[in-house]
């Protein structure tokens, strides 16, 4: 079934169509919310309360745009709020990131592509959340420049400035030497 023909049922009171369309995103959005917010707890919290808050403003959604750039935005103006809740002293762009950190700790822990993969989430959650959250939704979620504008509430450019700036973060996180013989090994992702 489609996701307009599963919103019109949503619209139209049909329960069943809701629990089809959480059931859709609902991992989707829980990866991006552990990611961003480093706590099941918090990510849980996000993912629940972005749904109730995207079925409740359901009518007045703006059929044209994807459901699915609607939906993050919801649930990324939920994580920012969150991220300003823990940290007010300092603005989202020079938090750290390392609540992400636990997200990083979930991934397996062996085999070659475990290791590229604890590599790249021990990275990731180093960076600010301004920047991996724009990794994330382009690269999991697979958004476009003007879907990551949407949901980020920013212009083109911005979107296009903080991509390369979060890549060259990537690359340079990546590629630290670890003090040794420059080598990342699996002791490095403790």
């Amino acid at each position: 079934m489609e996701e307009a023909e599963l919103i019109d049922r949503c619209l139209r009171g049909d329960e069943g169509a809701l629990g089809e369309v959480i059931g859709l995103y609902q991992d989707r959005l829980y990866g991006f919310a552990l990611r961003l917010l480093g706590n099941t707890s918090d990510a849980e919290d996000a993912v629940q309360d972005a749904f109730v808050r995207a079925f409740r403003a359901l009518p007045s959604y703006d059929k044209p745009r994807p459901f699915k750039t609607w939906l993050f935005t919801i649930l990324h103006n939920r994580c920012m709020d969150l991220l300003r809740a823990r940290r007010p002293d300092i603005s989202i762009d020079e938090e750290a990131g390392a609540a992400a950190a636990d997200a990083a700790s979930s991934a397996p822990d062996h085999g070659p592509l475990a290791f590229e993969t604890a590599l790249v989430e021990k990275a990731l959650s180093g960076l600010p959340p301004i920047y991996a959250e724009i990794l994330l939704l382009q690269y999991k979620e697979d958004l476009d420049g003007g879907e990551l504008a949407a949901v980020l509430g920013v212009p083109e450019g911005t979107v296009k400035a903080r991509l390369s700036r979060a890549r060259a973060m990537m690359r340079e996180k990546l590629m630290q030497p670890n003090g040794r013989d420059g080598r990342i090994t699996c002791g490095d992702l403790k």
